[in-house]
């Protein structure tokens, strides 16, 4: 019996450990996913925590993998093995997933890629979204998630994506944000799906604050000041919920059209986990040409990764 080639992607961010399978077509074959456990009250966890985590999530994410694995060839295997396309950038949760790629490369005789965490998420949107024609353009890319809040100048190359760091958070994270207001607030960690529940529940109008930025940075530390005062002020988690949202979308879309009056009118890929967020979506959209990956492609996963270990593959 003869079998079908695929390739094989692996991330182990922070929050989700993380295995992908394309068919050689670019056909989705599986999806694995396993979030990192994070107790009730805590607003993340320390880097040792996560790649203990990892280590337990391994040999159960393997087992499943095996069992899409069956009747396939690996001709290639991908990892992200840092979290961005920055000299020096590194955390230890990814080197589990590195040693685990190098088991199934080595298993298969396959070679094996390396990519960025950021990378992987900006091809997944392209990928889950249809528009895979921007491999072959200029276009913007928005990182937005828990530990990072970037506004990318991209270029595709064969290793993933040369990328110019023109904008973003001037301290913290918008994801960042959101969690520690959802947990100032009793919800769990993360609390970016129950925040928008909670947003799009609220019936008072929102206080607009002016958004802080410079050029194409944005200062966001002090909207959890103003989101704890406003919640302290009227225990309404609804419109703190809708406040926090609001003051983030307006800020990514300042950013956003400062960047178009500094290198023109443009595409706009809009990647990671904060961006699965459907107020957030709306709004942009309305505004520009943005592209979003599936909301299971904008949280933490190897799909991206994957697409670009099957790009590499096939340039070679």
């Amino acid at each position: 019996m003869s079998l079908s080639d695929v390739v094989v992607g692996v991330d182990t961010s922070n929050y989700t450990t993380s295995v992908a399978i394309l068919d050689t077509d670019g056909g989705l074959v599986a999806n694995l996913k396993r979030p990192l456990r994070v107790e009730h009250g805590e607003r993340g966890l320390r880097q040792s925590d996560a790649l203990f985590n990892h280590t337990v999530n391994l040999p159960d994410i393997i087992c499943e993998a095996r069992e899409y694995l069956k009747d396939k060839k690996i001709v290639a295997v991908g990892v992200s093995e840092k979290p961005r396309n920055a000299e020096g950038s590194y955390m230890p949760c990814f080197l589990a997933g590195v040693s685990l790629a190098n088991g199934f490369a080595a298993g298969a005789s396959a070679p094996l890629y390396g990519f960025s965490h950021q990378c992987g998420h900006i091809m997944a949107a392209l990928y889950s979204s249809g528009a895979e024609h921007l491999l072959s353009e200029e276009f913007a890319a928005f990182h937005i998630s828990g530990g990072t809040t970037e506004l990318l100048r991209v270029k595709a190359s064969s290793r993933g994506f040369d990328t110019e760091l023109v904008g973003g958070t001037l301290d913290l994270n918008a994801g960042q944000i959101i969690d520690r207001v959802g947990v100032y607030m009793g919800l769990d960690f993360p609390a970016g799906p129950m925040l928008e529940r909670l947003a799009l529940d609220n019936t008072r109008k929102i206080p607009k604050k002016k958004i802080s930025i410079n050029n194409m940075s944005v200062n966001l530390s002090g909207l959890e000041n103003m989101a704890v005062k406003l919640y302290d002020e009227t225990k309404d988690k609804c419109l703190t919920a809708a406040f926090v949202l609001d003051y983030i979308q307006r800020a990514i879309i300042a950013m956003s059209e400062a960047y178009e009056e500094a290198f023109g009118k443009t595409a706009f890929v809009y990647a990671g986990g904060v961006m699965s967020n459907s107020i957030i979506k709306k709004n942009l959209s309305e505004r520009f040409s943005a592209y979003f990956a599936e909301p299971s492609m904008s949280q933490d996963n190897a799909v991206g990764v994957a697409a670009l270990t099957l790009r590499a593959y096939k340039s070679e």
